[in-house]
């Protein structure tokens, strides 16, 4: 049986698709809202025009976080903001500040500690980088990043492809389907540095 093409079939299916969109428009437009509350509820800057701080407002930003962990330096918060505001701007002197107070105060928190191997590793200190991963792993051994991470320094930095290459597999032991950042299966990366010893 053929498919009709009345007026009323087409009726409903637009209708549906109306209906689809105001419900979208609608969520968009609660979820800008809330956040947007939360964003200025939380005492710092909101986002320029285009969803991103611009120069301004990153620099306003970090302006309240150092204001915030001035007046309470135990903010473990404030400083893993810090951190990660210093860590997009490649301010590596600064984020690895930022994250130390943070870990003084929440040691087991293990993606901060992954961020600041990062930050090590851009300060060209690897072995810090590799005892800072280490140390993420411990706290949280399913933390695939602090497992990708270290097999980049062991890889790029110390020249240990063995190293590397474990380190990979056990993050596949994790999550056999693990991803590189640039969209690289990591068991294809795994093959590839065995196969180019």
């Amino acid at each position: 049986m053929a498919k009709s093409n009345s007026p009323s079939n087409q009726y409903v299916s637009k209708q549906t698709l109306m209906t689809s969109v105001v419900v979208a428009l609608m969520v968009g437009f609660f979820g800008g809202l809330v956040f947007g509350i939360y964003k200025t509820s939380s005492g710092l800057p909101t986002a320029q025009p285009g969803g991103m701080p611009g120069d301004d407002g990153r620099a306003q930003m970090r302006q309240a976080l150092m204001e915030k962990v001035r007046q309470d330096p135990n903010d473990a918060a404030a400083w893993i903001q810090l951190g990660h505001l210093n860590f997009d701007r490649n301010a590596v002197p600064e984020a690895i500040e930022a994250y130390e107070k943070a870990l003084a105060l929440q040691p087991d928190n293990a993606p901060v500690r992954t961020d600041l191997g990062i930050m090590y590793r851009r300060a060209n200190r690897p072995e810090d980088a590799i005892r800072a991963f280490d140390r993420a792993i411990a706290s949280d051994p399913k933390l695939e990043n602090a497992r990708f991470n270290k097999g980049i320094v062991l890889l790029h930095d110390l020249n240990d492809r063995e190293g590397a290459i474990q380190a990979w597999e056990e993050l596949l032991k994790i999550n056999p389907v693990a991803m590189a950042p640039n969209g690289q299966s990591v068991d294809e990366l795994i093959v590839h540095y065995r196969e180019h010893e």
